[in-house]
């Protein structure tokens, strides 16, 4: 126990938050909700399994809300050749549209591809390459695929990373940052202006996590300062994620785009088994499906606009809230806009005014 706090558990899907040591609060995050418990340092799941599969909350869903046809819409999924990414290009071509996957590797991504068009019979499936730890080959693919000039109704950031020994990419950048927050940020700035051809239908989903309720907006982008973990800095990606959906759908409400982030729910997907391969051993058979993991993804693509809340988190088909109680995770307007300046800065575009 560290001086000066103590710990709630962490295990990938239950996370710990800090506390005064004084305070003898315990508080367990698990699926963007919270269990209390005062004055025990004891910690039982109540309710485990609902938290960790989507059943229960499955009960609450409308069949009708997954009925709309998507024909003659144009959406971009990043990371689409497994786990969620692929679930989630999968859904999107089953109802009609017109799907490109980014993927970074051709193979994959060819047989990727080749799967989704034999189930879905959709052929209006296309595979785009792009490594998105490469900020110079994400504005190559962003030049190239807005030179098409049509315009994209979804585009959903789901490509992400959690590597825990620090990685520098080729441009310099610590390589979780490079793809969770640089890519995510640089590609959604540049194909801004193929979602506004959409508009007022154009929606840019991005799977963040869970994780991050643990972490605040840090400065420390790339996480220079003290030793570095993967898992805390990509709970901070996961922060600017969400955060960066808020400043999209503040400071973008003109331009017909609606800009949410969700939280996929622990599901048992390859970068799940690759990052934490013990929690995803202990839990196999009880983590959720790739398909579970995409329902909310899907579910945001199909909805009406007026139904959904600009800028805001949702986890099982609702809206969750961005930060728990005494996790000290709030932010101020001002911490945002200086991270985005942060981000522009690295990317070598001038601060915004």
């Amino acid at each position: 126990m560290e001086d000066g706090v103590v710990w709630a558990l962490w295990l990938h899907p239950v996370h710990q938050i800090r506390f005064p040591r004084n305070h003898n609060y315990f508080q367990t995050v698990i699926e963007g909700g919270y269990e209390e418990q005062i004055g025990s340092e004891r910690f039982v799941p109540k309710k485990w399994e609902q938290m960790l599969s989507a059943r229960e909350h499955a009960k609450k869903f409308r069949e009708e809300d997954m009925q709309i046809r998507l024909d003659g819409k144009n959406c971009l999924v990043t990371g689409a050749n497994s786990g969620i990414g692929f679930a989630t290009a999968e859904g999107l071509a089953s109802h009609g549209a017109t799907v490109y996957m980014l993927c970074r590797n051709k193979e994959r991504g060819e047989a990727a591809l080749n799967q989704i068009r034999s189930k879905t019979g959709n052929e209006n499936v296309h595979l785009e390459i792009c490594d998105l730890s490469s900020i110079n080959e994400v504005k190559s693919f962003a030049s190239k695929f807005t030179t098409m000039d049509k315009p994209l109704h979804i585009l959903v950031n789901n490509a992400g990373l959690l590597e825990h020994k620090r990685e520098t990419t080729a441009e310099g950048l610590e390589l979780n940052f490079a793809v969770n927050v640089a890519a995510t940020y640089t590609l959604t700035e540049l194909v801004l202006p193929l979602l506004e051809k959409a508009a007022p239908d154009a929606r840019v989903i991005t799977v963040a996590s869970g994780g991050m309720y643990t972490e605040p907006l840090n400065k420390d982008l790339q996480f220079s300062e003290g030793n570095f973990d993967g898992t805390v800095q990509y709970a901070r990606n996961k922060r600017i994620q969400v955060a960066l959906t808020e400043w999209w759908s503040e400071n973008y409400k003109n331009k017909g785009v609606g800009f949410y982030s969700m939280h996929p729910g622990w599901a048992d997907t390859p970068g799940v088994a690759k990052s934490l391969p013990g929690f995803s051993e202990k839990l196999s058979g009880n983590l959720r499906s790739n398909d579970e993991g995409a329902d909310t993804v899907l579910w945001l693509a199909l909805q009406p606009k007026e139904k959904l809340s600009p800028g805001a988190f949702y986890f099982d088909r609702a809206e969750a809230p961005k930060h728990l109680k005494f996790a000290g995770t709030m932010s101020s307007h001002s911490q945002i806009n200086s991270i985005v300046d942060s981000i522009r800065s690295i990317r070598g575009l001038p601060a915004l005014g």
